[in-house]
């Protein structure tokens, strides 16, 4: 619900161009990303929460985040939380993207006010006092960990589970393709990260 009121964006897959043209009026809303993904093939494309849940078949080109690679979490727990695993807390996360920062601020409302969320922690790295040049190469995003706590949740023992949810501006997820993601392996292991 919170991508849905806050306007909330996901990155998709590539949409094949025989998809595309057979369902052209459904696509129609993200015929501009599409566009842009097929000119810049490095680029993201991203579509709204409230296109995608109208149409199965816009659904399922969202790509989800991945669960943090075993050697990446030993790479951590090693480098920067001493061993100290109760400290990993971004295995499961999740990004949210957003055209403006006052949809962000809308969606981090929206959070705080959920009672099936328990929100633990809030990075904000649009604060103007964080240092983003030299902490992380001037990226800039709002990352908050959190657990459900929903009656499910409970039943099924995993509401201590700890998630880690970020939310971002579209600039800054555009950047986030594999070229920018090996700039920023190289800036964290230059700082031992």
């Amino acid at each position: 619900a919170w991508a849905l009121v806050s306007n909330g964006l996901f990155p998709i897959d590539y949409v094949p161009d025989e998809e595309t043209s057979n369902t052209t009026q459904n696509w129609s809303t993200v015929a501009a990303e599409v566009t842009h993904m097929r000119n810049n093939p490095h680029a993201p494309a991203f579509i709204k929460w409230s296109e995608a849940i109208q149409d199965p078949s816009k659904e399922k080109h969202i790509k989800w985040g991945k669960i943090k690679t075993v050697d990446r979490a030993i790479e951590k727990l090693l480098r920067s939380y001493k061993t100290d695993v109760s400290r990993l807390l971004d295995v499961c996360r999740q990004s949210i993207v957003f055209d403006a920062a006052t949809d962000i601020a809308k969606c981090l409302e929206l959070i705080a006010k959920d009672a099936d969320v328990e929100v633990l922690a809030i990075k904000n790295r649009f604060d103007p006092d964080y240092d983003a040049k030299s902490l992380s190469l001037g990226y800039r995003d709002v990352n908050l960990n959190l657990r459900f706590i929903t009656p499910a949740c409970r039943r099924l023992g995993i509401h201590l589970h700890i998630c880690e949810v970020q939310l971002l501006c579209k600039e800054f997820a555009q950047l986030k393709n594999d070229a920018g993601h090996k700039r920023y392996v190289a800036f964290r292991n230059a700082r031992g990260k």
